[in-house]
């Protein structure tokens, strides 16, 4: 088998700085870890709300510490530095090779869709936001890590992509139509996902917009681990 992780990001239009931070981390018991959080509002704010969960969580997850714990913990941490005030949303994606399952946490009230084979499921069950009170737990999903198996998550910019116009972001259906053909690469997935949510929004992103996309194929190309990353920079960033 071969686990594809693909990311596909941008910001709130006309805001120099996105309040999505995202991380992947090796486990060390074998394995990766996406860690994605969305802090309160937006901009520089938002960026260190969510930059503080994620650093927390990344260094609880290179020690061992399961993930759910992990969540706890980061949820903890930020409402003790901010006084229960200030809130953030939290999904933590790991492929553990220990267990060999694809190991979910949520505390994000957007839904996560996991496609095997046809059939595409929606996680969707209550996860408060981290960060305003003790004891905030995620809901957690384990599913077996198999081949043709896809995991889509994201923020709730894309979530509520073109509800100013009328509009929604029909990710089930176009997940569908992806999956109709054989194995494609998680990137094209994630960047179509993005590339519809922004459009959806006639181009001006109204929130910060994140999609991770989680792919197991059933074969491998090689033993070769890869990871790419794009960074656009400049005055032109916010251009579509």
């Amino acid at each position: 088998m071969e686990i594809q992780i693909a990311v596909a990001k941008t910001n709130k239009y006309a805001v120099s700085e996105s309040g999505d931070t995202l991380e992947v981390i090796e486990r060390p018991n074998g394995g990766v870890s996406v860690v994605l959080a969305d802090g309160q509002t937006s901009g520089k704010a938002a960026k260190a709300i969510s930059s503080m969960v994620v650093r927390k969580v990344i260094a609880l997850l290179a020690e061992g510490v399961r993930d759910g714990a992990a969540a706890r913990a980061a949820s903890d941490y930020l409402y003790t530095e901010k006084n229960g005030k200030v809130s953030a949303t939290l999904n933590i994606l790991s492929a553990d090779l220990q267990t060999n399952t694809i190991v979910i946490a949520r505390n994000n009230h957007c839904p996560i869709y996991v496609a095997r084979g046809e059939m595409i499921e929606t996680l969707i069950s209550e996860a408060p936001a981290i960060g305003t009170s003790r004891n905030i737990r995620p809901d957690i999903s384990e599913i077996p890590l198999e081949g043709g198996t896809t995991v889509v998550m994201f923020t709730d910019g894309v979530l509520h992509a073109g509800e100013r116009y009328g509009e929604s972001l029909d990710i089930p259906t176009i997940l569908g139509s992806f999956l109709e053909d054989q194995e494609p690469p998680a990137q094209v997935i994630a960047d179509s996902l993005l590339a519809q949510a922004i459009q959806l929004d006639q181009n001006r992103p109204n929130d910060d917009m994140s999609v991770v996309v989680l792919r197991v194929l059933h074969h491998k190309q090689d033993l070769i681990r890869r990871m790419i990353v794009r960074l656009p920079v400049g005055p032109d960033e916010n251009e579509f």
